[in-house]
């Protein structure tokens, strides 16, 4: 009865000790300071956008609202800076096309522009494909 008793007291004292130390990396993980900044997925058409202060130069408010690729965006501060203190930052952006799809996805689908008609033909003149000129030998 004796052996019984420590066998489950000594598979006890693991369970406490397995729990215990768990429970510490846990804590220690939760705890652990975060980065300030979290690069986003990366993606071919990885944007950023000039975000500014209300007392920003002249050279960033004429920026606002165009979309950069990562590699190609300008360096802060702009060279036409002439803020005391530039506070000029990047906001990041998952592709560079902004608003909505402009294509028909009805289009894909069903092979016509969607309308269910085709516009009027606008070409002009005969199709030069069958017009070949004489040959002159």
């Amino acid at each position: 009865m004796d052996i019984v008793a420590s066998l489950i007291a000594i598979a006890l004292l693991i369970a406490l000790f397995v729990f215990v130390r768990k429970r510490a990396t846990s804590e220690a993980a939760r705890d652990a300071p975060r980065p300030a900044y979290t690069k986003p997925a990366d993606t071919r058409f990885h944007a950023v956008s000039l975000r500014f202060a209300s007392g920003a130069c002249d050279a960033a408010r004429a920026m606002e609202g165009r979309r950069f690729l990562a590699g190609a965006a300008p360096r802060l501060p702009l060279p036409e800076c002439d803020a005391p203190e530039c506070k000029c930052r990047f906001k990041h952006h998952s592709d560079r096309r902004a608003g909505p799809e402009r294509r028909n996805i009805w289009a894909e689908r069903f092979g016509s522009a969607g309308s269910g008609s085709y516009p009027a033909e606008q070409r002009k003149g005969s199709d030069r494909r069958y017009n070949t000129p004489e040959d002159p030998s």
